[in-house]
């Protein structure tokens, strides 16, 4: 018998968007946050059921996912959350590094004032974000990055480090038990500042100061969930 939700998921909306690409965001977000811990079966007929969808879809979003890394079609046995991989958070960490480093480069050799302006919005929002939802805040946290991206021009290597960063994610939400928003939320105002200043060294050391705090974190993270991970 499958392991049912933490909480009861609600059906999909009627919408035109594809009902499997709906299913495969709802089900990657309950997998990020541990609603759907590692090892939990997944039956294609409950989750049907409890979308409201029929069977097609849940088997579209099954696939997808599967190739996301976060889940592993197992002839004959079932389909489960994977554990988190130690290769695929180290890879994504790298590859983000390097692109990220790049974009806040560009960013600072001509600050665009309308950007910061963006920037330091979100930095208030996310200081108001502190002692709420996990959820919440990593939802602030991405939309900052993505802006940070889309405002380089460079919209299409942020989805390249989305693709990626599955697992890399889920160790984020895992993070959020343990260490104070307030330390990314500083980190996120030094590299403000750097573009602001128009200095590209010094926004390119607090992405990379950022973006590597992971390494730090992990074995805390590792040694208090080792179920979680392979």
């Amino acid at each position: 018998m499958a392991t049912p939700f933490r909480t009861r998921p609600e059906p999909l909306p009627q919408t035109r968007v594809n009902a499997a690409s709906q299913l495969a965001d709802r089900l990657r977000a309950a997998i990020m946050d541990n609603s759907l811990p590692p090892d939990t079966r997944l039956s294609e007929v409950e989750t049907a059921q409890q979308y409201g969808v029929s069977r097609q879809p849940v088997r579209e979003a099954f696939i997808a996912l599967a190739g996301q890394g976060l889940l592993d079609v197992r002839a004959q046995r079932g389909t489960f959350v994977t554990r988190i991989s130690l290769a695929a958070v180290m890879d994504a960490r790298f590859v983000r590094e390097a692109i990220e480093a790049d974009i806040v480069k560009l960013l600072a050799v001509d600050p665009d004032p309308a950007l910061i302006a963006d920037l330091d919005a979100q930095l208030t929002r996310q200081m108001n974000l502190i002692g709420g939802s996990a959820r919440d805040f990593m939802d602030a946290d991405e939309l900052f990055h993505r802006t940070l991206a889309e405002g380089a021009g460079k919209a299409s290597a942020w989805r390249v480090v989305v693709e990626m960063k599955a697992q890399m994610d889920r160790v984020r939400f895992l993070s959020s038990r343990h260490f104070p928003v307030d330390r990314l939320i500083d980190q996120h105002r030094a590299l403000v500042a750097g573009i602001r200043a128009g200095d590209a060294p010094r926004a390119e050391g607090a992405i990379r100061t950022h973006l590597r705090g992971i390494l730090d974190d992990l074995p805390v993270i590792r040694a208090d969930c080792p179920d979680y991970f392979t």
